[in-house]
């Protein structure tokens, strides 16, 4: 992974503008300050969506069906799955999938605790580029399950692409996908600039990881965490804005940076339900059942994968 990281953190401060994957913020410590984004007052997203699987797993389970093996796309802490699994009908297996290879491994220690007779097969990978997945049963269909509304995090393109995979690797079954909606871009601030000053900490530590596994030479007091809401595009953008000029040097290879510009590192886009149907249908999905919340601040929704 360090390879991948040296390289892909190399192209990106060499371009303009410059931007690298959200991906690389999921090493140990970043995985784990994104759960404690996840518990934070102002981020809304786990809560609502979490809410939404205890009060509908039961229709969700019924979408998926019987003896099912669930595929989890970028699955972390594996809390919410939790609640399917308890509904589901004598599921055939679960793959979780994660590029966070100590995380991953931790979660489904815990899970299969929970879950003794579930059969668990873990998978590290990148979830967005086509992987091998484990056969199932023949007897149930295969459901991938993506919640967190972590779709957002690519452009609508990449969604795309993920989506025409997704479409392939679950024909004969289907999806049940976790889109943050469009709201009032307030919330959305409050939510990516927490009081705690979390999120900027989990923002840092993609430099953080950098000196650390790459023995860049970056200044710890160089760059500040930047979240703000792109009306136009409807996302958050995610920046680590550089507070000087400042030369950056990783292996021999030596960045210029001005004070003001910035490494963008995330999006998070936001959408309709209706959109996102429409989005996932130009993927071969067929739109079925959605689940919302009161405040019609986050959805579920059910998509049909071709046969």
């Amino acid at each position: 992974m360090s390879s991948s990281f040296a390289e892909d953190l190399q192209l990106a401060l060499g371009q303009r503008p410059r931007s690298i994957s959200p991906k690389y913020f999921y090493d140990e410590i970043g995985s784990a300050l994104f759960e404690q984004i996840c518990d934070l007052p102002e981020y809304y997203p786990t809560r609502t969506e979490l809410g939404l699987l205890q009060a509908h797993a039961a229709e969700m389970a019924e979408c998926i069906g019987p003896q099912a093996q669930l595929l989890e796309y970028g699955a972390g802490a594996l809390q919410k799955v939790r609640c399917l699994l308890d509904r589901l009908e004598a599921p055939h297996s679960f793959v979780p999938i994660d590029i966070s290879g100590a995380h991953l491994l931790s979660a489904c220690g815990q899970l299969q605790a929970a879950y003794p007779t579930l059969q668990i097969n873990p998978l590290v990978a990148d979830f967005s580029r086509p992987h091998s997945l484990p056969q199932g049963s023949g007897k149930g269909p295969r459901v991938g399950f993506f919640p967190g509304s972590s779709i957002g995090n690519f452009t609508p393109l990449e969604a795309l692409a993920f989506l025409k995979m997704a479409a392939f690797e679950l024909r004969g079954g289907g999806l049940l996908i976790g889109i943050d909606l469009i709201k009032d871009p307030a919330i959305l601030h409050a939510a990516y600039n927490d009081s705690a000053g979390v999120t900027a900490a989990f923002n840092l530590n993609l430099l953080a990881r950098a000196r650390r596994e790459l023995g860049a030479d970056i200044a710890r007091d160089g760059f500040v965490h930047s979240a703000f809401y792109n009306s136009a595009l409807q996302r958050i953008e995610m920046h680590l804005m550089s507070l000087k000029r400042q030369t950056l040097r990783i292996a021999e290879r030596v960045y210029e940076i001005d004070a003001g510009e910035t490494l963008h590192t995330e999006n998070s886009h936001k959408y309709s339900v209706v959109g996102f149907q429409s989005l996932a249908a130009q993927a071969g999905f067929s739109p079925g059942a959605s689940w919302t919340d009161p405040r019609e601040w986050f959805s579920l929704l059910w998509l049909q994968a071709p046969a």
